[in-house]
């Protein structure tokens, strides 16, 4: 007798994917294609925010280009996700078979989980426009763009721990892993692309945090000097009065 196959390559087996159809596209031309229009987007980006800032440094370069790749993903790819989480599994479009590929390390976005929809919609609507709020007040040397750095990256290592806590407790106390087994799906997939997200906004926040620490120090010695100053003249317009 037979033994049926598999509908779909997902984990974990068994879950059900209605309508599901495979890729058409290589994976190699879907990474090409990201990573394409990604990098273009980004590189005339940091043209434009150089051109407009000439005094923004490599390390302001740097940072702004983060923000708006991330502002880029967070709005686009993953707002389609979003808006479309119902048809992915069946549909050929290049953004939905990009989907369909790294749901193979994570099949909770072709299962329209409930916990993905929640995370990704919070991530589109509001860290989305947070990143590129970001990206301009870098950009422009904003005096704001620390504090709102600070809530992006502590926003970043919130959801990347909610991701892995999630999907992780689920396979700890129920063995379910939505993840293939292969090296490539885990490791690269579900752990190497999702790291960056833990590792940037860690070290992005730590500086942004020494940065507002050092400026209010020097601003409470400032107080602290202003102040002595006028008690010092008050005590001078005393003595002068009593004489």
């Amino acid at each position: 007798m037979a033994i049926p196959q598999p509908a779909h390559p997902y984990h974990p087996l068994g879950v059900s994917i209605p309508a599901y159809e495979a890729n058409t596209t290589p994976v190699p031309v879907l990474l090409a294609a990201l990573t394409g229009a990604l990098g273009l987007t980004v590189l005339g980006a940091a043209l434009a925010a150089r051109r407009f800032n000439p005094g923004l440094g490599a390390s302001g370069l740097a940072v702004f280009s983060w923000f708006v790749m991330n502002a880029c993903l967070h709005c686009v790819f993953e707002g389609y996700f979003v808006l479309n989480h119902a048809a992915v599994a069946s549909s050929q479009s290049l953004l939905a078979q990009l989907w369909k590929e790294y749901a193979l390390s994570d099949s909770r976005y072709l299962t329209s989980d409930f916990f993905m929809l929640s995370v990704e919609s919070i991530t589109v609507y509001v860290w989305g426009p947070l990143c590129l709020a970001n990206a301009l007040a870098t950009a422009r040397d904003s005096p704001l763009r620390h504090p709102l750095r600070i809530i992006a990256c502590v926003a970043h290592l919130y959801g990347v721990a909610l991701y892995y806590a999630t999907s992780q407790c689920e396979f700890y106390f129920t063995g379910r892993s939505h993840s293939r087994p292969e090296f490539v799906y885990f490791w690269v997939y579900y752990v190497g692309f999702n790291l960056p997200w833990a590792i940037v906004p860690a070290f992005l926040l730590f500086d942004s945090v020494r940065t507002v620490t050092s400026a209010m120090r020097t601003l409470d010695e400032a107080n602290a000097t202003l102040s002595s100053h006028r008690l010092r003249q008050n005590g001078n317009l005393e003595a002068k009065k009593t004489i």
